[in-house]
């Protein structure tokens, strides 16, 4: 999985834009804009951008690492960048503490997206990579709707995909990615809103083994917030196949019924 683990940002190309003045704006290159988007021929004339387009802008000055970053244009709102990247308007304004007031988001604000980047690489397809990662190819093609150069029938080596991250209404998976290979003591990061901060996890191969027992975990603070939660994954079982499943969800209070599941497709070493 060619992954790029490093600050990105997504932009919408407004009337006067240039290469050059996006580039200034978020401390990146033109060179590096153009290799992300594939702007070179013979996919287009050097430089031609067109207002309403969406960029990948690699790099920057803002955020921290391996976040990607939304800049917000005159026509969005919470609910439509949600919907692009196949989330509740809810978690996201949940994971962007900045927001205070959801039906109100300004022209040119940063927040903070529920997706990663991936590096096109040679023998690549949109069928592979789903394959890969469990994400769905109607996913994928939402979240990269309107990009520069992108086409669902032809990927160009170099050019970087928006991958949304795994999530339901309440939980956002954060680590490990989709098709990540993971092991004993291997991260788990995300973020949830959950009834008394009880975070729950399990870990099954493809055949359904248990390969981890259901385990809990405690967010840093319980509903209504949406609060981080990590921990280090314990195995119970060695893996006897290299694929399988980490489950991440809550329980019902009244019932005890999984709740919020979010499925990331892992594999085992």
């Amino acid at each position: 999985m060619a992954v790029i683990e490093s600050t990105h940002y997504v932009y919408t190309v407004q009337p006067g834009d240039t290469l050059y003045s996006i580039a200034n704006r978020f401390g990146s290159s033109v060179s590096a804009i153009e290799q992300a988007n594939s702007l070179y021929p013979p996919f287009t004339d050097p430089g031609l951008i067109f207002p309403g387009q969406l960029l990948v802008i690699p790099g920057g000055r803002f955020g921290f690492q391996y976040e990607v970053y939304y800049t917000v244009s005159p026509r969005d709102t919470l609910f439509s960048i949600a919907q692009r990247f196949s989330v509740s308007s809810d978690l996201l304004f949940g994971i962007n503490s900045q927001i205070a007031n959801p039906d109100f988001i300004s022209t040119n604000q940063m927040i903070r997206i529920p997706a990663f980047i991936y590096e096109v690489t040679a023998g690549d397809s949109l069928s592979k990579i789903s394959s890969q990662t469990g994400l769905s190819l109607d996913k994928i093609i939402k979240a990269n709707e309107r990009r520069a150069s992108f086409s669902p029938d032809v990927l160009y080596i170099g050019y970087l995909l928006l991958l949304p991250l795994p999530a339901s209404q309440n939980i956002l998976v954060l680590r490990p990615l989709p098709g990540d290979i993971i092991q004993e003591g291997s991260f788990m990061q995300g973020m949830a809103r959950a009834f008394e901060a009880n975070v729950l996890y399990s870990i099954l191969d493809t055949q359904g083994n248990l390969v981890s027992n259901e385990k809990s975990i405690t967010a840093r603070a319980g509903g209504p917030e949406y609060a981080e939660f990590s921990t280090n994954l314990q195995f119970d079982l060695k893996p006897s196949i290299p694929t399988g499943e980490l489950r991440v969800y809550t329980r019902s209070a009244n019932d005890g019924s999984i709740q919020d599941l979010v499925r990331v497709r892992v594999r085992f070493e």
